[in-house]
């Protein structure tokens, strides 16, 4: 069976270093796709406008093999990678950590950049709640009243959750199945005839299914 849990947090959390006058805000998120990802960024470096630095790393997926480090500016691996490699170190994915450096007119060496990023990072991290997620898929099931009974059969039986329905000239439910589970649910919904599946919704979408700490 596919593992398709992960650890993400369950919402936004903040933290903050202080360094020889300089501050490192640090601002945690759950993420779910790039774009989402990107407009964040932008909405804290237009509110934070007066910053020196805005670093950023992210992880995606319940794979967690999409990933990127910015350094915005600061020396290379001083910043976007300690990032990072804090998400990396409490296994999280679905992650995103903006830390927002107000410069304090010392220059703090990449030792101490490294610790100040680093630092920020875990205060914000350790603030949020992490949460197990499971990752699902989305399906469209286009079928016959006759096959009703049967079509719902294997919805229960794979704990599908059923987001809508249409019952009219003929039958339409729209199903949440976890994604371990999708390859059974459509060899068993082949079998059916005159049932036609498709998937309106990526893979990736996720529920929650419980808090691991605070």
């Amino acid at each position: 069976m596919e593992k398709d849990t992960f650890l993400s947090i369950a919402s936004p959390s903040e933290g903050l270093f202080r360094d020889n006058g300089s501050r490192f805000l640090a601002f945690a998120y759950p993420v779910e796709t790039e774009e989402q990802i990107k407009n964040i960024v932008q909405g804290l470096k237009k509110e934070y406008h007066d910053a020196r630095h805005h670093c950023y790393a992210y992880r995606l997926g319940y794979k967690a093999d999409i990933f990127r480090a910015n350094d915005d500016g600061e020396p290379s691996g001083s910043a976007g990678r300690q990032i990072l490699g804090r998400i990396d170190s409490l296994g999280l994915s679905d992650v995103l950590v903006v830390v927002v450096r107000y410069f304090g007119g010392i220059k703090l060496g990449i030792p101490g950049l490294i610790r100040a990023y680093k630092t920020s990072t875990e205060d914000a991290l350790s603030a949020a709640t992490i949460v197990e997620k499971t990752a699902t898929e989305i399906f469209r099931l286009d079928f016959d009243y006759l096959q009703m009974n049967n079509v719902m059969k294997i919805l229960k039986d794979l704990k599908a959750e059923i987001l809508s329905r249409d019952f009219g000239t003929g039958c339409t439910v729209t199903a949440q199945v976890r994604l371990s589970l999708a390859e059974d649910f459509l060899s068993r919904i082949s079998d059916i005839e005159n049932c036609s599946v498709e998937r309106p919704v990526p893979a990736q979408d996720c529920v929650e299914t419980g808090d691991i700490q605070n």
